[in-house]
């Protein structure tokens, strides 16, 4: 099996499982909503893209024979198919190819190679969607068995595709931000470390005309967790190697050190860009947080200032979300 990254809306971003290959950022399953609406996961892909779900069998009682159900055929959306950059989108559901859903996308991809000044490059990134929760949830039991209910899933088979996995819900933006995130870093980089690789999709995945748009949850909840005596600790998340190892606030703290180092100072900012651009070439090039501190000694108390004014009314503005009835137009 590859490795594994799930997002969870409950425990916000799951798990990293390490294998042959690597999951990314899986979301846990969330209300279902009127198809054409519904959530996204990250899987791994497996050479077989079809897979036989046995419902169940049942034996009538009495010394009648013993009757089982047919089995349902489970596979892959296939029906329609969008090609952008390195975006190739397969879905049951035919989507214009303007529609808003795909021009955030490649939005996006401009600009996380503008903000992290990364080349991408060409590699592909697939994205799975399926038409509703059931299918999908069906199609990860039978291809993943062992993975817990997630909204979305991302996974890196090493020499084959990268892939994100998902269903058409109420939250499909903000998951396929993040998804799409973590497939492109992995398309650009030789490795990322779990919690930078989380708290990258975690900043990217809000939406808006400019990247570095604040998580108002995240921030709010920051900002009690200061009150309550937290601190910052990039040296303990540096060990987090599992996404199962990682908890919510985790999460949050991983895409504080993100938006402090990018938005903090220009001395922050290039600390975590050579970290990245190295991580292009070597694939374990040690710990950040020195490197941050040799830079600015003090990291670590503005890191705590920096949480605190970003829960300040009118300092940082969310940007607005792909109007609803925008997401649910879809091409006929």
């Amino acid at each position: 099996m590859g490795t594994a990254r799930p997002s969870d809306a409950a425990n916000r971003r799951a798990e990293s499982v390490c294998a042959p290959a690597r999951i990314a950022g899986e979301r846990e399953s969330v209300a279902k909503a009127t198809p054409p609406a519904a959530p996204l996961l990250r899987g791994e892909v497996l050479r077989r893209r079809e897979f036989l779900f046995l419902l169940g069998s049942g034996c009538v009682l009495g010394g009648m024979a013993c009757a089982t159900t047919k089995p349902t055929r489970v596979t892959l959306p296939a029906k329609h198919s969008i090609r952008s950059d390195q975006l190739l989108l397969v879905s049951d559901l035919k989507l214009a190819k303007d529609h808003p859903l795909i021009e955030d996308l490649k939005t996006l991809r401009g600009q996380v190679s503008d903000k992290l000044e990364l080349p991408l490059g060409n590699k592909q990134v697939m994205v799975y969607l399926f038409s509703n929760e059931t299918e999908y949830s069906q199609y990860l039991r039978a291809a993943f068995p062992g993975y817990p209910p997630r909204r979305a899933y991302f996974i890196q088979t090493p020499g084959k595709e990268l892939a994100v996995y998902t269903w058409w819900g109420d939250r499909i933006q903000e998951d396929l931000r993040h998804e799409y995130t973590h497939g492109l870093l992995h398309a650009a980089l030789e490795s990322v470390p779990l919690w930078l690789d989380e708290g990258l999709a975690e900043y990217f995945e809000v939406a808006g005309p400019a990247p570095g748009k604040v998580n108002v949850e995240h921030a709010q909840q920051l900002v009690t967790s200061v009150q309550n005596g937290w601190r910052p600790d990039m040296d303990r998340l540096e060990t987090l190697e599992k996404v199962n190892h990682m908890r919510r606030e985790d999460y949050r703290e991983a895409w504080a050190w993100v938006h402090f180092m990018l938005h903090s100072s220009p001395d922050t900012r290039q600390v975590l860009l050579n970290y990245l651009h190295e991580l292009r070439t070597n694939p374990k090039p040690g710990p950040l947080h020195p490197r941050l501190l040799a830079e600015t000694p003090d990291a670590d108390v503005r890191c705590v200032g920096y949480v605190v004014s970003m829960n300040t009314p009118g300092l940082w503005n969310p940007a607005p979300p792909v109007h609803r009835a925008a997401m649910r137009t879809i091409g006929r």
